[in-house]
């Protein structure tokens, strides 16, 4: 079944949902933030992208619905709650899927182009976890307006976090910002915050990766069953407000980082407004913030300071939206992320 070019060509905003790592809930967050812009009045499709563990029919309790096509040869989309839902889940009932790589990326492209979503003003994609071929797919299929990462502090779930800021900027997707999730619980008796993951408080990420917090989201029995959250929570609402907020900051004419390169030990960011901004080479390595260099559980410093040549230097500088670089360093050394207030 070959793409339908139109089949998105109403849909203004196409959001990813990305965790890289499964566990985090994503799939649930997804859900909620859907019926959150659903109920303020939007347009609002759900495409649960996971072939392999599909679960917005659980989310919303339709594991017995079935979808048809239309006249068009299209698949129609469930309604349910304000939403247009799909998912492989629909087609495939309670059967495991069972299936190699080429097959599932033809499956995702039906699944975006050969249904029916109509006029959307935000198109959800639950994308799955992980930075492989389906996730590319999707990036190089459609034109995203960006895309939210989902995350806890466990230290396993911040590792892919840079991973997968650092696979949507290649691919030149904006990032729009984290959602830390259980990040915390409150005790009944006496209100204290207990952060199961971590002490990180909230916007220890921003400083790290350089990307925007949106929301730090304690452990909910209201995310917890079925429905997707869909009943609401101040905490949605701020994911909602942030995302739509980073949306129009996207858009927003800014100065963009027009060159970078090394000048006498240093790394120089030249902007497009004349600024220029710098940092030392050996300063910037040493003290880079990657799960290689910092231990996530300790935050013990991993690297030897005094293995780091003192000739260090870039080999590739990498524009990371509006906010930060990935540098891959002579030595070899490329998965760390600069945000430009390491700069001066």
């Amino acid at each position: 079944m070959s793409p339908n070019p139109f089949s998105l060509s109403k849909v203004k905003h196409v959001i990813a949902i990305s965790s890289c790592k499964g566990g985090v809930g994503k799939s649930t967050l997804a859900a909620a933030l859907a019926c959150e812009l659903s109920q303020r009045g939007l347009k609002v499709g759900l495409l649960d992208a996971d072939i392999y563990g599909p679960s917005l029919p659980s989310l919303f309790n339709l594991q017995e619905t079935k979808v048809n096509a239309n006249e068009f040869k299209l698949l129609v989309p469930v309604e349910h709650q304000g939403l247009k839902l799909m998912s492989f889940g629909f087609l495939l009932g309670d059967a495991p899927a069972v299936m190699r790589g080429p097959i599932v990326t033809r499956y995702i492209q039906q699944l975006l182009f050969q249904t029916d979503w109509g006029e959307l003003d935000f198109l959800v994609l639950d994308m799955p976890p992980g930075t492989g071929d389906v996730q590319l797919t999707i990036t190089q299929s459609i034109k995203l307006t960006g895309a939210l990462i989902i995350t806890t502090h466990h230290s396993l779930s911040l590792v892919d976090t840079a991973r997968g800021i650092l696979m949507f900027e290649k691919v030149e997707v904006p990032v729009l910002g984290i959602i830390e999730n259980m990040a915390y619980f409150t005790a009944p008796d006496t209100g204290r915050k207990y952060y199961i993951f971590g002490g990180q408080k909230a916007g220890a990420l921003s400083k790290r990766f350089g990307v925007k917090t949106l929301v730090e989201i304690p452990i909910l029995e209201a995310l917890s069953g079925a429905g997707g959250g869909c009943e609401g929570n101040e905490y949605m609402k701020k994911a909602a407000d942030g995302l739509l907020q980073a949306i129009k900051d996207v858009h927003t004419p800014h100065a963009e980082l027009k060159d970078a390169g090394f000048r006498d030990g240093r790394v120089v960011l030249v902007f497009s407004d004349g600024r220029e901004l710098s940092a030392n080479a050996f300063d910037l390595r040493a003290g880079c913030q990657c799960a290689l260099c910092v231990s996530e559980t300790t935050g013990q410093r991993l690297v030897d300071v005094k293995k780091i040549p003192e000739n260090i230097e870039p080999v590739e500088i990498l524009p990371l939206g509006n906010y930060a670089v990935g540098i891959t360093w002579s030595d070899g050394h490329s998965s760390g992320i600069y945000p430009y207030g390491l700069f001066k």
